[in-house]
């Protein structure tokens, strides 16, 4: 049954895709990036009402009121595909660290072309760390966040993965803060994972971490310390 329910969910979220990403092309000639994210993001916005109606996938939200007024770096851990898409429906407008190749899936890269997302090949590592903060820093000069993953992949759960620097690094740059997210989606929505089981998945938004007197990788080690501290209060 939970199979059938999955497929159901891959069908819908597939039709919807098309259709949004297909309108949002349609108008994108008229409109600027943040127009275009508010058409897009809707996808986010139905794959989450869609996957609680599909397998009874629900997200329980602490700490809302952390989300400042301002941009900063959003820094979440990864387990899942969950995280990329809930995240568009609680922040404002943002952007994403994303590999070159994922402009080449049919409709969901077309869509996310428009967005102008940071791109890195990760066969060029010091070029993409150097664009990663130019852009990066960019993007939130111009009203944007910025959701850098410090491990980089998606990894299992409870299995914290090595803390990279790129988030903090972006902070820096910006003069902004960062927000540490932890959530358990790996526990239901795991990578690779097809059957999607159902339950509640918490994300925890953290205090904004402040970058103004302090080195990169003190603000990584901050981020990555807070992250462990909640993983073991909601998962132990």
């Amino acid at each position: 049954m939970l199979f059938i329910r999955s497929v159901f969910f891959i069908i819908g979220a597939t039709i919807a895709l098309v259709v949004i990403v297909s309108f949002a092309l349609l108008l994108s000639p008229s409109l600027n990036v943040k127009q275009r994210y508010g058409i897009l993001s809707k996808w986010a916005a139905f794959c989450i009402w869609w996957i609680g109606v599909t397998n009874n996938i629900k997200a329980k939200v602490v700490g809302l009121e952390n989300i400042p007024d301002s941009p900063c770096v959003i820094a979440p851990n990864h387990q899942s595909t969950f995280e990329t898409i809930f995240l568009q429906t609680i922040f404002p407008h943002q952007t994403w660290v994303l590999k070159r190749e994922l402009l080449r899936i049919p409709f969901f890269g077309w869509g996310m072309a428009t967005l102008h997302p940071i791109l890195i090949n990760r066969s060029e590592k010091i070029k993409s760390i150097k664009k990663v903060i130019e852009q990066g820093t960019t993007r939130i000069k111009n009203g944007i966040f910025v959701v850098i993953f410090p491990e980089g992949t998606r990894k299992p759960y409870k299995k914290l993965g090595k803390y990279q620097n790129g988030a903090s690094a972006v902070a820096k740059s910006a003069e902004c803060d960062v927000i540490p997210i932890y959530h358990n989606a790996g526990r239901i929505w795991a990578k690779g994972q097809f059957v999607k089981k159902p339950g509640i998945i918490t994300v925890v938004i953290g205090k904004p971490i402040s970058t103004k007197d302090i080195s990169t990788s003190t603000i990584t080690k901050t981020i990555k310390e807070w992250t462990q501290e909640q993983e073991s209060k909601f998962d132990s």
